[in-house]
């Protein structure tokens, strides 16, 4: 992988991983409380990651990070816990095929935050590719 486009790459993978987490998570709903099912995908999660953290040697001092670190780091462990509380509900009483899709309408937040709160300044060409998503997004969620 070349180092300026590593990031794609890991993107992809990412999508892989949550387009699998829809359909897995969908089935593993079947009977049970869609915020039980959130706290025991949490667990997983935890029990992973701290494995892998430990297994590649990237420990490191927690109390070493900066009050800004935490302070967001916090904030964004928050805002992920209720989208994923959020997801499963919708999952557990909605389609995967299109509770997937209007989930990643957070990809035009996202760009719609970046240029607020990081100044960043998507082309052109990314407003087009965004606008198509809201697209997508809105004839997903229009009744039949």
């Amino acid at each position: 992988m070349l180092d300026g486009h590593s990031w794609f790459y890991w993107a992809i993978l990412s999508a892989v991983f949550a387009a699998m987490t829809a359909i897995f998570a969908k089935i593993g709903l079947e009977g049970i409380n869609s915020d039980f099912a959130t706290l025991v995908r949490t667990f997983v999660i935890l029990l992973v990651l701290s494995g892998f953290v430990f297994y590649t040697g990237k420990w490191s001092d927690p109390f070493a990070l900066n009050s800004k670190s935490w302070l967001f780091l916090t904030l964004s462990g928050l805002a992920t816990g209720a989208s994923w509380v959020c997801y499963f509900r919708a999952l557990q009483s909605g389609e995967a095929s299109k509770v997937a899709p209007v989930d990643k309408f957070s990809l035009v937040l996202v760009a719609i935050f970046a240029v607020i709160f990081l100044n960043e300044r998507p082309s052109i060409r990314d407003w087009l590719g965004i606008l198509l998503v809201t697209a997508g997004v809105v004839i997903l969620s229009l009744k039949k």
